[in-house]
């Protein structure tokens, strides 16, 4: 495992379901310690039990790649290459998850698009963890469902069982472009959803959002990688979109509401200490559209109220008109 925050932890929690001992590598030796005495990680999801027994920690990335076949990434977007600037050792026949939600490097690549361009890692060997879920809830084991995709269907099961529990539902999928787009782009519209409930708008306008929203993706989706048997009305696209634009554990919510309240950009993101995924994913899909043109207006109000600094109430306004 490769992470220390709420998904790391979360997910840590339920591979020790299934395997003996895990090797987790977190950059704070402090942190370290402080799990090792408490058996609990006092920054993230404090109530979840972590056996220390049972966890290899580690500050050394190289110690935990060289000491397992299968890696769980889990760092927020933002950090991810400097993470990967400590790899020394070679990838070569191990196999990658991803429970990234966002773009890496200047080439606003995928973490699966990432691991194949530049550690030549076939799809064959890399797999994608998405929601719709919650950290907060797994660790609270309430009833979630994930998606494990990868590109041949009998590896996605294989990797369900590994993570299905009692109070886990699994859903194997092979569309791995599909669901990291889609995975960042309703980051990026839970922003929206949060800066318009920070305004005042009501359920009746949120409905209207979330639905164009819907057709954003779809659209985006459709035209930048085509997928014939694509379905974007199951849980891993449209509920993953309604779980993040609606939730109280959100923290693109939570980011944008604060927006809407009158925040700044730089004081909403001081004052949460915690990374809001759609602010980066925002700057990626806003270049990446710019070779397609693809008519996506919320994403674009969105990026002008982030980026141009634009004033959302105003920002807002405009986009009621190109709603449908």
């Amino acid at each position: 495992m490769v992470g220390s925050g709420s998904w790391a932890t979360a997910l840590i929690k339920l591979l020790l379901n299934h395997q003996e001992s895990i090797y987790w590598y977190l950059r704070d030796e402090k942190k370290i310690e402080k799990i090792r005495k408490t058996a609990h990680n006092q920054f993230y999801l404090q109530s979840v039990y972590l056996d220390p027994d049972r966890l290899n920690m580690t500050t050394d990335l190289n110690e935990v790649v060289e000491n397992s076949d299968v890696i769980v990434f889990c760092t927020p977007s933002a950090y991810f290459m400097n993470t990967m600037s400590n790899l020394k050792v070679s990838l070569e026949n191990k196999f990658i998850i991803s429970a990234i939600k966002g773009f890496v490097d200047e080439k606003n690549l995928t973490v699966a698009e990432y691991f194949n361009q530049f550690h030549k890692i076939p799809f064959d060997r890399i797999g994608v963890i998405s929601g719709p879920c919650h950290a907060e809830e797994v660790s609270m084991e309430r009833l979630s469902y994930l998606t494990l995709t990868s590109k041949h269907a009998e590896v996605a099961r294989a990797l369900c069982d590994v993570f299905a529990c009692d109070y886990i539902k699994t859903t194997p999928g092979t569309d791995i472009y599909g669901v990291e787009y889609s995975a960042a782009l309703k980051n990026i519209y839970a922003i929206a959803a949060g800066i318009c409930h920070g305004l005042g708008y009501g359920d009746n306008f949120m409905a209207v959002l979330m639905t164009n929203a819907y057709h954003e993706i779809a659209e985006f989706l459709n035209a930048t990688h085509p997928d014939k048997d694509r379905v974007l009305t199951t849980s891993a696209y449209l509920g993953d979109l309604l779980v993040t634009g609606y939730s109280q554990f959100s923290r693109n919510r939570t980011f944008g509401n604060m927006l809407g309240k009158g925040y700044s950009v730089i004081s909403a993101q001081a004052e949460m200490n915690m990374v809001a995924e759609g602010y980066y994913a925002s700057r990626c899909i806003n270049e990446i559209n710019k070779e397609f043109r693809i008519d996506m207006p919320i994403a674009e109000a969105v990026y002008m109220i982030l980026y141009e600094r634009k004033y959302p109430a105003y920002v807002i306004k405009q986009l009621t008109d190109k709603l449908f």
